[in-house]
């Protein structure tokens, strides 16, 4: 099977990322390091900064859709819930709204900063793809 360009570059990113949230949540509790103090920063931060990484990722695979930021929030979103639910089958997890929530918040927070860069500096310099030719940007 041969698989297009824009498949393999669009939408294997954020697959890859999804497969390893996936990963890291499947760890039973036994596994997961205890920080003391800092253990409740570090693991909401990762939180947080997980799915805004998938947020972006999957607004860039996004990009030629009609509501990108929008479709990459609810999917990102779609994504949370639907791993704090997974969360409940692992020994020693739970799944937890509070979480939903900071991820929903990471990818919020993202697609935010990142809405408000393409609206403050509209303007770019015309890109080169590697065979040369001007590579085409997506419009906000």
């Amino acid at each position: 099977m041969v698989v297009s360009r824009t498949l393999k570059n669009s939408w294997l990113p954020p697959l890859f990322w999804m497969a390893a949230i996936f990963f890291i949540s499947h760890q039973p509790k036994s596994a997961i390091v205890s920080l003391g103090m800092w253990d409740l920063l570090v693991k909401k931060g990762a939180h947080l900064t997980a799915y805004a990484v998938l947020a972006w990722l999957l607004r860039r695979a996004m990009r030629e859709w009609r509501r990108p930021y929008r479709y990459a929030f609810l999917f990102t979103l779609a994504y949370a819930i639907s791993d704090e639910f997974h969360q409940t089958f692992v020994p020693g997890r739970n799944g937890t709204a509070a979480d939903v929530v900071i991820d929903g918040l990471g990818g919020l927070l993202m697609l935010g900063v990142g809405r408000w860069r393409e609206q403050a500096f509209p303007f770019r310099w015309p890109l080169k793809s590697r065979w040369g030719q001007k590579a085409t940007t997506d419009a906000p």
